[in-house]
């Protein structure tokens, strides 16, 4: 069996389980040097790109494992776990990892331990009796450590070296390896009442919730390949998870401790291109793991006026998830730039490096034009919140996104 067939898995997980099961059981006795007789897959809508569960072997030990799967691949090494331990990261541990392509996945002894995206959905849904502020306390716990470890390891890394850092493959491999014409060239954008092309969407202009935007999609995906290109610059680096979404922490609420799991992009890049993953998906990403949930909800409509797609739309993230952002921005990103000024190593263009990268993560982490996924409501709100997130805002109103940005600048 090959990447193909983890393809295939991870797709079937969620529709037929139990085919699932039994190509998953057969891939790993085929893949580990000891024998599984049950396979259980916890889909989860959290999963978008990867397969995890418990898997219990012949002689009755209960595991756990987790694989990424990335279609259109361009890194060949994934999960450097121990370089985040070693770092000072709160990290699980593998007691079994392959890195062989096509293959990559890492086991671990059984844990119960729920996942910050868990108990953030709970807190939203009504369904947990936490005290959401407990929740963010824990989190600017673990965002100041974060920070010290962003300053311990920070240094300068060249081009060459910067560019065999598995976490491109979130960013720009994703922009130039195939998966940006596979999901939209020459497709039509099924929206609200209406379709537009895909090669003649690039092109407009935008205004979301009356505030105009600089650039067309098609600029944002010339500036991301061009600026994003990890071949081009040195950069600052630190030891960084990569992947840091909530889905990827498990909090033990006991000892108030948030800990990393699944390093399959773990290893020393960018800062900037560390922060987007979480920046993004832990605040403003809900509509892309619950699609038609939010959808039912929503209010947005669209029009076109003079090449300019004009979108008003009633999204806003949860109050937790906005104090999740700030602390994030204000534990982490702000001490960064302090530091990186203090040493003369912050790039002019930090901001848009860092706006870039978070445009990808609605653009490319799924595909908004497939209909059996999105309904026609969240493509267009995909595309905004792409817009969003990459685009600088031409007049004095801003978005959510660079209004908090804008916040911690003040001070410097």
């Amino acid at each position: 069996m090959s990447d193909k067939d983890l393809q295939q898995i991870q797709s079937l997980q969620f529709s037929q389980p139990g085919k699932a099961n039994q190509l998953l059981q057969r891939f790993l006795n085929d893949n580990l040097p000891f024998k599984i007789k049950d396979v259980a897959l916890r889909p989860s809508a959290v999963s978008l790109n990867s397969i995890n569960g418990y898997l219990t072997t012949e002689e009755g030990e209960k595991l756990f494992f987790k694989t990424h799967v990335e279609p259109q691949s361009i890194i060949h090494e994934y999960y450097n776990s121990s370089i985040l331990f070693e770092a000072g990261y709160p990290v699980i541990q593998p007691v079994f990892s392959s890195t062989e392509w096509g293959k990559q996945l890492l086991i671990y002894e059984f844990f119960d331990l729920p996942s910050l995206f868990n108990i953030i959905r709970e807190l939203e849904t009504n369904k947990s009796q936490d005290d959401p502020e407990k929740i963010v306390a824990i989190q600017q716990k673990s965002d100041q450590k974060l920070a010290q470890i962003y300053l311990e390891t920070l240094e300068p890394l060249t081009a060459e070296n910067h560019a065999q850092a598995p976490v491109h493959q979130l960013f720009y491999h994703r922009l130039t390896g195939g998966r940006l014409t596979s999901f939209y060239e020459n497709t039509q954008m099924i929206l609200p009442g209406g379709e537009i092309n895909f090669n003649n969407l690039v092109k407009m202009k935008w205004v979301i919730n009356g505030i105009k935007f600089q650039d067309t999609l098609g600029k944002l995906i010339d500036l991301a390949t061009k600026i994003l290109n990890p071949e081009i610059t040195d950069t600052p680096s630190i030891v960084g998870h990569g992947d840091a979404h909530n889905g990827n922490i498990f909090c033990n609420q006991n000892t108030g401790e948030l800990i990393y799991f699944d390093p399959a992009f773990a290893g020393r890049h960018s800062p900037f291109l560390d922060l987007a993953k979480p920046l993004f998906h832990n605040v403003f990403a809900i509509w892309m793991y619950f699609p038609e949930e939010v959808a039912k909800t929503l209010a947005i409509k669209w029009q076109i006026q003079e090449n300019t797609l004009i979108v008003d739309h009633d999204f806003i993230p949860s109050e937790v998830r906005i104090s999740l952002l700030r602390s994030k921005l204000e534990k982490v990103l702000k001490p960064l730039i302090r530091e990186l000024k203090i040493r003369n190593s912050l790039a002019e263009n930090w901001r848009e490096y860092l706006k870039l990268a978070l445009f990808c993560c609605p653009f490319l982490t799924m595909n908004l034009s497939n209909v059996n996924k999105f309904p026609p409501q969240i493509t267009l709100l995909g595309l905004a919140m792409s817009i969003e997130m990459g685009s600088t805002n031409l007049e004095s109103s801003k978005s959510l996104l660079d209004t908090e940005i804008e916040q911690i600048l003040t001070d410097f």
